[in-house]
């Protein structure tokens, strides 16, 4: 289907002869008095408010090729002329060579939307022919309910539906709780079928499908028996618009990422397949604080510098962008050679190197230091990398009105085995030095985030029979729009550390600090994250509720069984996430299925992060043993802390009159064990969450062999 763009493409028909207008302008030409009844303009705007392309289908005959672009094939209610006030000059039949290929455009991947009406039959139109290609039939039958509460605004003809039980809010129908369809037919559908909705027991005709959602080949129909319900007058009822762009975003499947052009010209060079191997020679003579300890080591260390000196001399000119750090370098590998290879110290090329000045999408560079990598390496030995810079237009503005000048988004061509391991970040602090800078910039691989996420948040759903939403569902399976999600959780995450009601230096990882004030500051930053993206999709930007979706779904399935249990903040953060949820309703754990309330989620999230700020702001008024106390009561409301600990027996067990270093001992490694739930996912995941060691953006979503 559509590959330029990780978001659907939906055509909606408007050349046939159709009830429904996709415009406010065309609705006021068919019916002057009331263009809502026949509008489908907020329907359209509420797809393109999800990143979709949305435009009308004006094909003077269908065709595969002429749906060849297309993801989503949206056919509204069509009727001859007279029978309808309609758009369109074409009559509302399709020819057989066109319900071919319509037929065939949705076997082959293709999706699908069919509003169908009661009077279908009488219409003058030949849905119900093409839906019986697929096995579904459309019931010209005028659905009445019984008087009471079931009737919408008293009405016996506008049915409040009963959306399916059985599905238990998940997936095509996540946050749908209601919806009214007016005036409804109902459907006939194959046993393979999903109904999404149905009549209630008291209506008549009682328990008939009226929506359904079917897997056709390698592609996807749903099919609703009324359009009045996404019509503009009727969008807003219940929760109808939610019910309509799940419907659309789940026709259009999976996307399918564009094929990769593979690594960049650069990585495929011989000088920088030469720099790379000099450079993995080099790390395999220094001990962990990066010198040569060896004498008889120091004649070939020269040459392995010579050898790397001469590779970047060599690719600079590729790098005119990067010249002056460039330029540094060989004067820090020739102090470090006269140094006799004590400890390097790259305090020249350090401060030169500025990718922060010129964040242009794609625009690579060639980055070499001693360092030690985070979740990586230990030892401060030498790394080479090429990255590329991820910063498209749209990023770009997110910046401007967040503000966080020294971030960067950055994905791998290519790296030494300080890479080849969890490590996806590459920050100044990590780079061995004389004396620590000032830092300008930090970059954080967001196709390794992505990629790393989309295989575990696929595994963890398979093993918790989790039906993620779906748009979770797009995000789990395109590699590029993970990426973009990422790129634009960092960007805002990264500058929460230095904004809010902070009592205390929140870059403070080098204080010595209970490991729940750590994790405290990193999920504050992420629920801030998820509160800005939730307002972001409110206001209608694409990459919204991307977010959300991924800061939920890895703040629960990787940060608390990801690394050993000493200490593990990241860990921490994520199993109080997961008790606040359990505890509020918003998540459910029963017959070994894992459910949200879809609805009430992104609440409860948004609470919990106004609960730790709350626990920020009036922490200036503490003591930092104060704050730590106070931290540690709200911790264990929530996730219980280990049988020996001293500090859940309360302020009077611990010894408050000393140095609060001695506070810190008494933490146990592991204060906060991992719950039940956790124990098992994380033995049925180890093999997944090791797989993602060194991951990056071509790897397969499954877990290699």
């Amino acid at each position: 289907m559509s590959e330029n763009s990780v978001f659907p493409r939906v055509v909606v028909e408007q050349a046939r002869s159709c009830a429904w207008a996709t415009t406010l302008d065309r609705a006021r030409e068919l019916v002057p008095v009331n263009p809502g009844d026949v509008s489908l303009a907020q329907a359209v705007q509420a797809l393109r408010r999800r990143g979709m392309s949305v435009a009308d289908g004006l094909f003077p005959q269908v065709t595969v090729d002429a749906l060849r672009e297309t993801d989503v094939y949206v056919i509204p209610h069509l009727a001859r002329q007279g029978v309808e006030r309609t758009t369109g000059d074409l009559p509302p039949v399709y020819a057989p060579a066109e319900l071919d290929a319509i037929e065939q455009y949705v076997r082959a991947g293709g999706g699908l939307v069919v509003l169908a009406e009661c009077d279908t039959a009488t219409s003058g139109n030949n849905l119900d022919e093409l839906l019986g290609r697929f096995g579904v039939h459309v019931e010209s039958v005028v659905v009445q309910e019984a008087a009471g509460d079931r009737r919408h605004g008293g009405n016996a003809t506008w049915v409040r539906s009963d959306i399916a039980p059985e599905l238990g809010g998940q997936g095509i129908v996540a946050a749908v709780e209601g919806a009214v369809f007016y005036r409804t037919g109902v459907l006939d559908v194959p046993a393979d079928a999903v109904v999404l909705a149905r009549t209630s027991p008291t209506a008549s005709p009682a328990g008939r499908p009226l929506a359904a959602a079917l897997q056709v080949g390698r592609g996807r129909v749903v099919v609703f028996s009324d359009s009045d319900l996404f019509g503009d007058d009727c969008i807003d009822d219940l929760d109808q618009r939610t019910l309509w762009t799940n419907a659309v975003t789940w026709a259009a499947g999976a996307h399918q990422d564009s094929a990769s052009d593979g690594a960049s010209a650069v990585a495929r060079s011989a000088d920088w397949v030469a720099l790379k191997s000099a450079v993995e020679d080099l790390r395999g003579l220094q001990g962990a604080d990066g010198a040569v300890a060896e004498p008889a080591d120091h004649a070939r260390a020269g040459e392995l510098v010579d050898e790397i000196v001469a590779r970047i001399a060599a690719l600079a000119p590729l790098f005119a962008h990067d010249a002056e750090y460039l330029a540094a370098l060989p004067r820090d590998f020739r102090s470090w050679v006269e140094s006799g290879f004590a400890r390097p110290e790259f305090d020249e090329s350090l401060a030169a190197f500025r990718p922060d000045l010129d964040r242009a999408d794609g625009a690579e560079h060639l980055v070499v230091f001693p360092m030690y990598t985070q979740n990586g390496n230990a030892g401060k030995v030498f790394e080479a990398v090429l990255l590329r810079v991820v910063w498209p237009e749209w990023l770009a503005d997110v910046e401007r009105r967040y503000g966080n000048e020294k971030f960067l988004s950055v994905a791998f061509e290519d790296f030494t085995p300080g890479y080849d391991t969890h490590s996806a970040v590459l920050f100044p602090e990590t780079v061995t030095v004389a004396r620590t800078p000032e830092f300008h910039w930090g970059a954080i691989f967001c196709d390794r985030e992505a990629a790393r996420f989309r295989r575990v948040t696929g595994a963890a759903s398979e093993i918790l029979s989790l039906q993620l939403p779906p748009d979770g569902e797009r995000l789990v399976a395109s590699q590029a729009l993970a990426q973009s999600t990422f790129a634009m959780w960092d960007l805002i995450h990264d500058r929460t550390h230095s904004r809010g009601d902070l009592p205390f230096d929140p870059f403070m990882i080098k204080q010595r600090m209970p490991y729940w004030q750590y994790a405290l500051e990193e999920l504050r930053c992420d629920l801030t994250t998820f509160r800005e993206a939730y307002r972001l999709e409110q206001e209608g930007h694409p990459y919204g509720l991307p977010v959300q979706l991924a800061i939920l779904c890895d703040r629960l399935f990787r940060f608390p069984i990801t690394g050993d249990r000493v200490r593990n903040y990241d860990g921490l953060g994520g199993q109080l996430l997961f008790a606040y949820l359990h505890r509020h309703g918003a998540l459910r754990w029963r017959d070994n299925r894992l459910s949200f309330d879809w609805k009430e989620l992104p609440l409860q999230v948004i609470r919990l992060g106004e609960e730790i700020e709350e626990l920020y702001r009036t922490g200036i008024d503490r003591s930092k043993v104060g704050q730590w106390l106070a931290s540690y009561q709200f911790v264990s409301s929530y996730v219980a802390p280990g049988p020996g600990s001293v500090w859940a027996k309360g302020p009077e067990a611990l010894p408050l009159d000393g140095e609060p270093r001695g506070l810190v001992d008494l933490v146990l490694p592991d204060e906060f064990p991992l719950n039940v739930f956790y124990e098992a996912l994380r033995r049925k995941m180890s093999a997944v969450i090791e797989s993602a060691r060194g991951i990056t953006a071509s790897a397969p979503i499954e877990v290699p062999a």
